[in-house]
């Protein structure tokens, strides 16, 4: 995900600058660094809000980008005011003190990644992570984080609440999987769908989405095809396993920024493996002498999707866009 960092004082610059020295050290993003403070007496590289912080929040706070906030936690906790609206899709929300003592990550701690961002950032700093999460307290058993992890879609989140409480309280946690149905009420089923009674439902992602398209494309434009291709054929993005495509479009920022927006992975193939893959695709000699492939959004949708994929949507072309949609078939997928 995209990471933003806010300070307001010259040690809290200080504390970014290490983390960005830290994060190319060990090969990680480095954020985009803001300063929100009269002073012009910060690095360079780090550009001004232009405003007050509680509207330079709420401008980009949205899925996708990881706030951290270098100060005070009253700081922090004024800027989202109101922003906050649902645990599975909220933005996730750091703060960072300004000698760099503490990580504490306030929002959106298993499903947005905040915790394990915080337990990141501390290493960088030598700093301690304050987790208060109570599965992660109670060293316990969590599902949110699980699905996340394995690509499931939660589709009961009610459902989450009664599994965690049992995980914290030290009780089994019973789970089925796809194809072996429980004979007894479990705590967590993962199936496309099942008449067994659980607390929680867990659904694999069902599909790919290739994606081809001319080089810079505007990112409003492709996240616009994107959705409306989605929304014609009767997909949500939360079902949606990766976004694939060739090696050579992996970091159009078109890309990256659906990859961001919707916290949905990237899974790129070089132009050896998309043409070993096996289908009748619909090919074009331009693409071929431009990439070496004569289908990107087809072949990238089955490669990603795995043995018995099957081809949902062929390719679609609108404005220098490309796009397909295949469906994961594979026994015991989500695994």
């Amino acid at each position: 995900m995209k990471k933003i960092a806010v300070c307001f004082t010259k040690p809290g610059a200080g504390i970014l600058e290490k983390i960005n020295e830290g994060c190319v050290k060990n090969g990680i993003e480095a954020p985009d660094c803001y300063v929100c403070m009269d002073s012009d007496d910060f690095p360079k590289s780090f550009k001004k809000t232009g405003k007050k912080i509680g509207e330079w929040t709420g401008e980009v706070f949205h899925t996708g980008n990881a706030l951290i906030f270098i100060g005070a936690t009253g700081i922090a906790v004024r800027a989202i005011s109101g922003l906050p609206k649902d645990k599975l899709g909220d933005c996730p929300v750091i703060v960072i003190d300004d000698n760099g003592q503490f990580v504490i990550p306030l929002l959106s701690g298993h499903a947005g990644g905040a915790n394990k961002l915080a337990v990141i950032l501390s290493e960088l700093l030598g700093a301690i992570p304050v987790i208060t999460t109570s599965t992660d307290v109670n060293d316990s058993f969590s599902v949110d984080t699980f699905a996340v992890e394995n690509r499931l879609t939660i589709a009961n989140r009610d459902g989450i609440k009664r599994v965690s409480v049992k995980a914290i309280e030290n009780k089994k946690v019973t789970l089925s999987i796809k194809n072996y149905p429980p004979k007894e009420k479990v705590d967590v089923a993962v199936s496309d769908d099942t008449d067994a009674e659980c607390s929680l439902l867990l659904k694999p992602k069902k599909y790919t989405v290739g994606l081809g398209m001319k080089k810079d494309r505007d990112k409003k434009a492709v996240l616009d095809f994107f959705l409306k291709t989605l929304e014609n054929i009767g997909i949500e993005t939360s079902e949606v396993y990766a976004i694939c495509t060739i090696d050579l479009k992996e970091n159009e920022e078109a890309i990256t920024d659906l990859r961001d927006r919707f916290r949905i992975p990237v899974l790129s193939f070089d132009k050896e493996i998309l043409n070993k893959v096996q289908g009748n695709f619909e090919a074009s000699d331009f693409v071929k002498n431009t990439v070496g492939v004569d289908n990107v959004c087809e072949r990238a949708a089955v490669a990603g999707a795995g043995p018995m994929a099957e081809l949902v949507l062929k390719k679609q072309a609108h404005n220098g866009m490309t796009i397909a949609i295949a469906r994961r078939n594979s026994p015991g997928i989500g695994f």
